[in-house]
């Protein structure tokens, strides 16, 4: 992994790992790939090239890859879960077709692709304990729906055609860098934002509702890991369960008070995002990727929330 294009490197993941890849790798070309109205800004900038990269244009796509020699893809483009069930069809064209565009091109110039699902690839028929890596996958939702067919669609460009693919199942994702944008695990930065302005918290998840969740520095890690990994230990491909942690809004809102005691929450139910949540997994089973490429999460819920306010504190001058 030397030329690498990351897709949707404006958004919540895409923002940080486009920095990291830099920072690793300095002697390549890590292009910041946006949309129209998302371009990057400061140092995504200023630190390496970018390019518009919508995952509908095919031809531009191939240009792109063409012009910087990109042996690897990181395919960021998605609309996250509650904005997909307002949008489905836009979801759809986005997380399906798009991916299709950029398999096609994969096998046409021999790059790398990474993909990532997420614990929406699951459903109330999963188990939701210590859900395995292998197990029944069927959604409910539209986000859910594409997850699972990337996940399929990518398998099946590696077995019929030879394209490294790779994944990961994400959990929610904490970041101190980038603001949410439309996910049901949302809550879970809100929550830290509000503590720190000194804000009252409308907390839209029932109390008792567990979701796995991890700390953005882990997630990158992942990110990279997994592509970095030796694909002759490779079983599973697409894609690999991860996990840091799993809470409930009261627990976090405890941990949060030991830092910040005079800090309030209170229930104002979204019933959209409640029946999401309540068909994905209370906790996951992650030992695949443990066994297969070395996964291991360094944050957990205590250290993430020490550096998490502290990062806020900074930067609203608290």
């Amino acid at each position: 992994m030397k030329n690498v294009l990351v897709i949707g490197s404006t958004g919540q993941i895409g923002s940080e790992l486009t920095m990291e890849l830099r920072r690793q790798i300095p002697e390549g070309n890590i292009v910041a790939g946006y949309i129209p109205g998302a371009e990057p800004k400061g140092v995504l900038l200023e630190s390496g090239p970018s390019a518009v990269a919508d995952v509908t244009n095919a031809a531009q796509l191939a240009e792109i890859i063409d012009k910087y020699k990109i042996d690897t893809i990181y395919n960021l483009a998605a609309l996250l879960s509650a904005v997909a069930e307002a949008k489905p069809l836009l979801a759809w064209n986005i997380q399906m077709n798009g991916l299709l565009n950029i398999l096609e091109i994969a096998r046409e110039k021999k790059c790398a692709v990474f993909t990532p699902s997420s614990i929406g690839a699951f459903g109330p028929n999963t188990p939701h304990v210590n859900t395995p890596q292998d197990t029944i996958q069927r959604p409910k939702t539209m986000y859910g729906i594409t997850k699972v067919s990337c996940e399929l669609l990518s398998d099946y460009y590696f077995s019929k055609y030879g394209v490294d693919t790779r994944s990961v199942r994400f959990p929610g994702l904490i970041s101190n860098v980038t603001l949410p944008g439309g996910g049901t695990t949302d809550y879970a930065v809100d929550i830290y934002y509000a503590a720190v302005e000194g804000r009252d918290f409308a907390c839209p998840i029932q109390a008792g509702t567990f979701m796995d969740m991890m700390y953005m520095p882990d997630a990158l890690k992942a990110c990279i890991d997994i592509m970095n990994a030796d694909p002759a230990h490779l079983v599973h491909r697409n894609s690999f369960n991860v996990t840091a942690m799993s809470f409930d809004p009261e627990i976090i809102r405890k941990e949060i008070i030991k830092h910040i005691p005079d800090f309030k929450m209170h229930y104002v139910a979204d019933p959209v995002r409640q029946a999401i949540a309540d068909s994905w997994p209370d906790s996951m089973d992650d030992s695949c990727a443990r066994h297969e490429w070395g996964w291991k999460p360094t944050y957990n819920l205590e250290t993430m929330t020490v550096d998490m306010i502290a990062a806020l504190r900074k930067r609203f001058g608290k």
